[in-house]
């Protein structure tokens, strides 16, 4: 459909747009008082700062996708539901909707996206084959998969750069196994959403001078969502339900925690603490940079992992599944949530001693 040099060309459009749009978008909104304010509960910047960064990601991607003009019958749908989770990102960050208000706006945008075609039709699974599902699981699953997407990467967006570089992480995974597949509208996606986030990563890394707020954090969580439908469920690999839940192994695993953690304590799921991942490694010592380094590279290696376990034979992939959830037990250790015996760290650091009494 494209070749390289137009693929080439909408990733550098979407990354020179979005490098000239952040900077006057800083301006804008510091005229207009649009900032977030620091606060004593969860908060890490001590001045106020611009919200809504993500607004200039997406206008990255309108001109990529302008410029390739995908074409694909659930197309319009698609652009419908992102606009919808746009503006319900837009309205978050300046009013501060009710969890209720937020949800509704991404169940809409998931119903418009499942109405458009775009629905996941059959997972494959071990000794099972391809199983094929009836229209209202399908449409049920693919509704909960955008949602529950969308709010993984919300929930992981707590420090400077963490959210926009693992979306880029995982839509690199995703791109990788689209080239792989030869799923070339993927592809066409993919570069746009990387090229655009690539681009606002600069002015969102750690020190911030922007922040992309719920307009940018549900826009890729949404995105994510969308691609690894059109993508990862369409496979044929052993455990292909499993493949796009590795590719945001982090954020999935943070959300997962947060839930617990909050039904646990007698909260709302969606009361806001400072209990995630990415403070518990601060708390633990690691600098903010430090911190977020230490997530992309978990992120590196789940997306590594996820790539591998795509085309995958059965044992293969059953060995790949032992390495993610040892990954998973040794995050744990290093953030502290499984702080009591750590055997991996201690194993590790006596290997370690070992090694230098050797030389």
């Amino acid at each position: 459909m494209w070749s390289i040099e137009e693929l080439l060309i909408a990733f550098l459009l979407s990354v020179g747009t979005v490098l000239i749009v952040t900077p006057l978008m800083i301006k804008l909104f510091h005229t207009l008082n649009f900032v977030d304010r620091p606060d004593q509960v969860r908060k890490m910047h001590k001045i106020p700062k611009p919200s809504m960064g993500g607004l200039g990601i997406f206008i990255g991607i309108a001109v990529g996708f302008i410029y390739l003009s995908p074409d694909s019958p659930e197309m319009i749908g698609i652009i419908i539901g992102a606009v919808i989770i746009l503006l319900t990102g837009l309205l978050d960050d300046m009013f501060n909707l009710r969890a209720s208000y937020k949800l509704a706006g991404q169940l809409m945008a998931a119903t418009v996206v499942t109405s458009s075609g775009l629905v996941i039709e059959k997972l494959t699974i071990p000794f099972a084959g391809t199983v094929f599902l009836n229209d209202y699981i399908g449409i049920a699953l693919s509704i909960f998969w955008i949602v529950a997407a969308a709010n993984a990467i919300n929930l992981i967006d707590g420090l400077d750069g963490l959210a926009a570089g693992i979306s880029v992480i995982g839509l690199s995974s995703i791109l990788v196994m689209a080239i792989m597949d030869y799923r070339i509208l993927v592809i066409g996606l993919c570069v746009i959403l990387i090229g655009s986030t690539l681009g606002f990563l600069p002015y969102n890394f750690y020190p911030s001078k922007i922040f992309m707020g719920d307009t940018g954090a549900l826009l890729l969580g949404y995105s994510i969502a969308v691609v690894s439908m059109l993508g990862l469920f369409k496979n044929i690999a052993f455990f292909s339900f499993i493949v796009p839940a590795i590719v945001l192994a982090i954020p999935i695993f943070d959300t997962i925690l947060a839930i617990f953690r909050r039904l646990s304590n007698h909260q709302g799921i969606a009361v806001a603490d400072n209990k995630h991942i990415h403070y518990l490694l601060m708390n633990k010592g690691y600098s903010h940079r430090k911190s977020v380094l230490i997530i992309y590279g978990f992120s590196i290696y789940f997306g590594v992992m996820a790539v591998i376990f795509n085309s995958a034979r059965m044992i293969t992939s059953l060995m790949i599944g032992c390495l993610i959830l040892f990954a998973i037990q040794l995050f744990s250790e290093i953030v502290g949530i499984a702080d009591k015996k750590k055997p991996i760290l201690s194993q590790l650091r006596i290997l370690g001693e070992k090694v230098k009494i050797n030389r």
